[in-house]
């Protein structure tokens, strides 16, 4: 017991020691929290409360796997039950199925699944789209989960126009989802939400069994998820929460902050405890993130502080463009590695929205700095991976109609898009899943004699894959992949060339079913793994160890640390965002997120803000964001990148992204700084600046600079055109050759751009012609856009 408290400080302590009764943790971003909540447990366990008594719920699954990890080491063997909540609820619902018209052996559906049965809700539904997207509706549908409201409620209410399209939409969709035994990840939180809400005994026997309930960033539940554990939480109301209402940041996807706002509302007997000392960032960062956080209202007061040396100045840069920006903070990686003052995996880059990236991937690449971008479920979104756990879905759950419709014809079958049209008409009509309407092939008029063989062959095939569902999961795979045709069908696709092989990648799951059955020698089982599967969530992919610069978007920073951080595109519409501007709750939100995206960095921090940006193809203007004049800006050292460039120097071809659109230069401007004044009068104040400036700036003045300027156009460009000849011609710009433009040559006649490479003079396109491709540089091709 002793040892549980050694090195704890006393506020820590006094949530550690917490038995009965609720208890709310605000923990302060590095404010050793996994440690408190693992240690509590191990205190639990220590005061005599057994292990299956005990609940700890968490939002990822490598929050899940650390804490259990931790806990292990506390009290070796306890089989406290750790998970997402949403694993809870799918473990839950398989004992309880029954009691929401579902089977033990339901299926999760995942986005894309759930978005095929979207689109044939809203056929069925027989409603317009004009005024509403599937997206919108799949939207709202899921709001309405969240909140707990059921198809039957929306029924008779006043309704916007997508809400009221979406309410139609509603009732089909679950009607499908029941007809197929599956459920989408809403579903795992609203049927056990209202399992919990309809079945008193039910409810009393859980609120029994899990006496002891812990929470992880409660400050992320959403309605659903407060109603399951305020219901688990009457009877023996010992609910311990831990979070930070500073650091909500998911309501778009449902999260209500006054979940953990009025938590002390909802329980009056609640102990507070408040740990406010940071262990990760140094006091700089610090003062940073707090300062900025306090213009939010909608909080609980902390005063953060740490103990840590205090490092650097926080930077904020101002870059030109968001290429300078790339190229920038990749070269500050490249020398700091190469001075031996950290490695790539110190190094991590957080940006609001995910096509940020790309001018940063090419500016790494071309520096051969190897980077991971952090966006989870890519693996089991690769095409021979879905096909084959569609397959597995089937073998388990025979309603499952949109696995039946991916693999019935995979490999090629003969089995037409009209054939499982007419499979799925029938099924609709008889209410019965697709493979029973398979089975009755022979009934459906509308069937060509060879597709009704064809259908019957697939499911004799079908019979024979499940007579191993209960097998171990490797020996299904392999002999699904060889049953099915698979692997020959990959064989005889496969790609010698191709660095991201199918046949790799289907080994890679086989590697996969392997370890599942080296983990779960008992309990192992099909539904288990394809559980598993769907739960997999957006920082699963995070690798900790790999040697390699970490990108991500701000949201799934969430969680974790980094010695050296850069924050990009800290930019007006960008951070906040600009659909967030008209509702002060959600400006705050994004307050909140820049704030999570601070505190992550330990040791060094850069923001950055450019003057242009590429945005949806068009180099434009930005400002900076609001939020910059919220820090403490006497503290910051602020450094501004002023490049005087000559878009025609031979020697300035940094190999820029293949799809950059330079800005129209007038030629007499074309070696004069591009700068556009747009800083806000709040940075024109005394703090450390530095201005950097090109080495190849020409520092004899404006004329001498653009009268080299004309010399080196003239000497680039020979007897084809004169510096006079561009100044009076109104050529076609450079960036309108884009791949898969249709232009027209004297010699070769009409040809199609398949790929554009280089920037300014060296702005080279390949094109398809009848007779082959062949490259020309733009500058001095003869081509002619044809419209």
């Amino acid at each position: 017991m002793a040892g549980l408290l050694d090195q704890l400080t006393q506020p820590q302590r006094d949530a550690v020691t917490h038995v009965d009764g609720p208890l709310l943790i605000l923990a302060g971003p590095g404010s050793g929290k996994t440690r408190v909540v693992t240690h509590r447990i191990a205190h639990l366990l220590e005061q005599g409360i057994p292990a299956w008594q005990i609940a700890a719920l968490t939002f990822t699954n490598k929050a899940a796997e650390e804490m259990g990890h931790r806990v292990n080491a506390l009290a070796p063997g306890a089989k406290v039950w750790m998970g997402t909540f949403h694993r809870f609820c799918a473990q839950l619902l398989r004992r309880h199925a029954a009691l929401v018209g579902l089977a033990e052996n339901y299926s999760i559906y995942d986005t894309s699944d759930s978005k095929q049965a979207m689109k044939h809700a809203i056929a069925a539904a027989g409603v317009s789209l004009t005024h509403a997207s599937p997206e919108k509706i799949a939207s709202s549908i899921s709001r309405s989960k969240n909140r707990l409201v059921t198809p039957e409620m929306l029924q008779g209410q006043s309704l916007g126009p997508v809400e009221a399209i979406a309410a139609k939409v509603y009732p089909v969709y679950q009607q499908h989802l029941l007809t197929a035994n599956a459920v989408d990840f809403d579903d795992l939180l609203f049927h056990v939400a209202n399992l919990l809400r309809y079945n008193p005994e039910l409810r009393s026997d859980l609120d029994a069994k899990f006496r002891y309930i812990l929470v992880d960033e409660y400050q992320d539940t959403n309605l659903a998820q407060y109603a399951i554990v305020r219901a688990l939480s009457i009877d023996h109301p010992n609910l311990a929460v831990t979070g930070d209402p500073d650091q909500s940041i998911y309501g778009w996807r449902g999260a209500d902050i006054k979940n953990i706002l009025d938590f002390e509302k909802d329980y009056p007997s609640v102990t507070t405890v408040r740990l406010e000392q940071n262990y990760r960032s140094t006091p700089n960062i610090l003062r940073v993130a707090d300062q900025l956080i306090r213009h939010n209202r909608r909080r609980k007061q902390k005063n953060l502080f740490t103990d840590n040396p205090e490092g650097q100045p926080v930077v904020l840069r101002i870059f030109e463009s968001g290429f300078d920006e790339a190229d920038g903070i990749a070269d500050d990686i490249v020398n700091a590695i190469a001075r031996g003052d950290a490695t790539a995996n110190d190094f991590a880059i957080f940006c609001r929205i995910n096509a940020m990236t790309r001018s940063l991937e090419h500016a790494l690449r071309n520096r051969g700095v190897p980077y991971q971008i952090i966006n989870g479920v890519e693996f089991y979104q690769r095409k021979e991976i879905k096909d084959l756990l569609a397959y597995l879905h089937l073998i388990n759950n025979p309603c499952h109609d949109v696995a039946l419709a991916r693999v019935i014809n995979t490999p090629t079958r003969g089995i037409g898009a009209k054939s499982i049209e007419h499979l799925r008409s029938f099924a609709e009509l008889n209410r019965i899943p697709m493979l029973e309407a398979a089975r009755r092939a022979s009934e459906i008029r509308e069937l060509a004699k060879r597709s009704a063989t064809m259908i019957a062959k697939f499911v004799s095939l079908y019979d024979r894959l499940a007579t191993k569902a209960t097998a171990p999961l490797e020996e299904i795979l392999r002999f699904l992949v060889t049953e099915s045709g698979y692997a020959t069908y990959l064989e005889n696709s496969a790609n010698d060339q191709d660095e991201n092989s199918p046949l790799a990648n289907v080994d890679e799951l086989i590697t996969a079913a392997v370890e599942f059955d080296r983990r779960h020698p008992d309990d192992g089982s099909l539904d288990a793994f394809l559980e598993q599967v769907a739960l997999v969530s957006d920082t699963d992919a995070f690798e900790e160890s790999s040697e390699r610069v970490t990108m991500m978007t701000l949201h799934a920073s969430k969680g974790l640390e980094f010695p050296r951080v850069f924050l990009i595109g800290v930019e007006d519409d960008m951070l906040p965002h600009a659909r967030s501007k008209e509702d002060e709750s959600q400006v705050e939100e994004e307050r909140r997120l820049l704030f999570v995206g601070i505190t992550r960095a330990k040791e060094f921090l850069q923001l950055s803000c450019c003057k242009r940006r590429s945005i949806r193809g068009d180099f434009r203007p930005v400002i900076p964001s609001p939020f910059l004049n919220e820090l403490p800006l006497q503290e910051i050292e602020r450094i501004e990148t002023k490049v005087a460039r000559d878009w025609f120097n031979e020697d300035f071809d940094q190999s820029y992204p293949d799809s950059w659109d330079l800005p129209e230069i007038d030629v007499e401007q074309s070696t004069a700084p591009l700068s556009v004044a747009i800083e806000p009068d709040e940075f024109n104040q005394d703090v450390p600046s530095v201005e950097l400036t090109d080495d190849s700036t020409d520092t004899g003045g404006t004329s001498s600079v653009q009268e080299k300027g004309k010399k080196r156009l003239i000497s680039a460009l020979g007897s084809l055109k004169t510096a006079s000849d561009l100044l009076t011609e109104t050529p076609t710009p450079l960036t309108a050759y884009r791949e898969g433009a249709q232009v027209r040559h004297q010699q070769y006649g009409e040809g199609t751009i398949v790929s554009v490479t280089g920037r300014g003079p060296k702005r080279t396109a390949t094109i398809r012609f009848d007779d082959g491709d062949h490259n020309f540089r733009l500058a001095f091709a003869k081509l002619e856009l044809v419209q």
